[in-house]
């Protein structure tokens, strides 16, 4: 379990990127980070590992204070996956998988031995493992670069866009495996988005974040769509338009424009059926 604790972050230029922020991310489960450019998500991402100290507030990851885990520890443990990936592009793709195993000491041999495991698990061929990063298509840099984050068997996997700069049909292909991922090895997954339709797909707890990470609301997908907390909530997820558009019905179950069902929320919990 990851928890914030009024948290903040204020940069040397004065711009308060996060303001009294406090959540608690569940084990096991996707929390997705969603909201415009400049919200303050991706500063909430890099606070988890550390790339980014706060200005107040902690943050806890199974009780444990991150403030006192030394940074570079910290990241070693953490599996982290960035937009365009962030490969190495001088080293072979094996090489890129095994960095941080062999930064912690794991003989080359063996490294690149769960390397080429790994790329079984993101479904890569082993044929590319001696290829360059240069000579993959953009979606497969960003499986290495999944690869990579799954290197040291973290517990924690933090995803910041991570197919962002992908076509739309890779990154539909991208966002199916990310699913199969996360119910094959039932990692603690924060992602960060700003596309809605992405956060609906990946979430199992979706949070839309306004100026300086305020919390617009917290929920399932299902019950985001169903009730919206605030106008700017309705007008972000588009639930007053086209087939998005769900209502909750006498009996409790969700319905689309058209009055067909897409869901059924049970004591507020997210129990949706589709």
């Amino acid at each position: 379990m990851i928890e914030f604790r009024s948290v903040s972050k204020r940069f040397p230029d004065g711009t308060l990127a996060v303001d009294d922020f406090s959540l608690v991310i569940p084990s096991r489960k996707t929390t997705v980070f969603v909201g415009s450019s400049g919200c303050g998500k991706t500063t909430l991402l890099r606070m988890i590992n550390r790339m980014v100290d706060p200005t107040e507030g902690t943050i806890e990851i199974d009780g444990e204070s991150i403030a006192t885990i030394e940074p570079v520890a910290l990241r070693r443990r953490i599996g982290y996956v960035m937009q365009n990936s962030g490969l190495l592009p001088h080293r072979k793709v094996i090489d890129n998988v095994a960095t941080v195993p062999r930064l912690t000491g794991v003989p080359k041999k063996e490294a690149h031995a769960h390397a080429l495991e790994l790329l079984d698990t993101v479904g890569l061929d082993r044929s590319l493992a001696n290829r360059y990063p240069s000579q993959l298509s953009g979606g497969q840099q960003q499986r290495v670069g999944v690869a990579r984050g799954l290197a040291v068997n973290p517990n924690i996997l933090l995803m910041d866009e991570p197919f962002g700069a992908v076509d739309p049909i890779v990154r539909s292909d991208l966002q199916v495996e990310t699913r199969r991922l996360q119910r094959e090895l039932d990692k603690t997954v924060v992602f960060v988005t700003h596309d809605i339709d992405e956060a609906f797909l990946l979430g199992d707890q979706v949070v839309i974040l306004e100026k300086g990470a305020k919390i617009a609301q917290i929920g399932s997908p299902e019950e985001i769509l169903a009730n919206p907390a605030s106008e700017f909530v309705a007008s972000f997820v588009g639930a007053d338009r086209g087939k998005r558009a769900l209502r909750l019905s006498d009996s409790g179950v969700l319905v689309d424009s058209d009055g067909r069902a897409a869901g059924v929320l049970v004591n507020g919990d997210d129990s949706s059926e589709s």
